[in-house]
C-alpha cells in the first residue's frame, strides 16, 4: 500500500468501501474503522451491519459523526491503520449543527500531511450529476466537492472507483 494517507472517492454503491477495506489486507498491526454515519433508521441500521459482516471481526470501530480530527489524533499510531467511512456523513452531521465545514476539512487535512500510522478515508463523490432543485442539497453538493478537493491535496493517493474498478489519480 503506497503512501500514508489514501483517499478514496466513488458515487453511491460505488464498490468504494470494499476497495478501501481491501487496502487493509494483511495489515498487520491495529486495525480501526472509524465510523461517522449516525443510526438514525432501519434502513441506516441495515447498512452498517453489512458494512461489519463484510469487515469481519478484526476492526475495532469507533463511532465519532462530528469530532472526526480529534478521534483520529486519538486512534493514530505507527502501528495502526485508521478507515474513515465516511466523508459525506461526516458533512451532513456537520450541516445539520452549521459547523465551520472549511475550517474542520482543513484541519483533516493538514493532520492527513503526516499521519501517524496509515490513514484511509472514504468520500462520496456527489457532483457529478445533475444539479439539485433545492438550495439545501445544491450547498450539499458544493460543500462536498471544496471538502474533497482540500482532502485530496493532503493526501499522499487519490483513488476514485467506479464499478468496482479503482482508478488512481494521484500517487502510485
Amino acid at each position: 500500500m503506497a503512501g500514508k494517507s489514501i483517499f478514496v472517492l466513488g458515487g453511491a454503491r460505488s464498490g468504494k468501501s470494499a476497495y478501501a477495506e481491501s487496502l487493509a489486507d494483511g495489515w498487520q498491526g491495529k486495525k480501526i474503522y472509524l465510523a461517522t454515519a449516525g443510526i438514525l433508521d432501519a434502513e441506516m441500521d441495515e447498512r452498517v451491519k453489512l458494512h461489519r459482516q463484510r469487515r469481519g471481526g478484526d476492526w475495532l470501530t469507533i463511532e465519532e459523526p462530528l469530532e472526526l480530527v480529534a478521534a483520529l489524533e486519538k486512534t493514530m499510531n505507527e502501528n495502526s491503520l485508521v478507515l474513515v467511512d465516511c466523508l459525506t456523513l461526516w458533512l451532513s452531521n456537520m450541516m445539520e449543527k452549521s459547523a465551520d465545514i472549511s475550517s474542520k476539512a482543513e484541519k483533516l487535512g493538514q493532520l492527513l500531511d503526516n499521519p501517524k500510522g496509515r490513514v484511509i478515508v472514504v468520500s462520496n463523490e456527489v457532483g457529478q450529476g445533475i444539479v439539485p432543485d433545492n438550495a439545501l442539497a445544491r450547498r450539499f453538493r458544493d460543500e462536498s466537492g471544496m471538502m474533497n478537493q482540500i482532502i485530496a491535496s493532503h493526501c499522499d493517493r487519490v483513488v476514485f472507483v467506479t464499478a468496482g474498478l479503482p482508478l488512481v489519480l494521484k500517487g502510485h
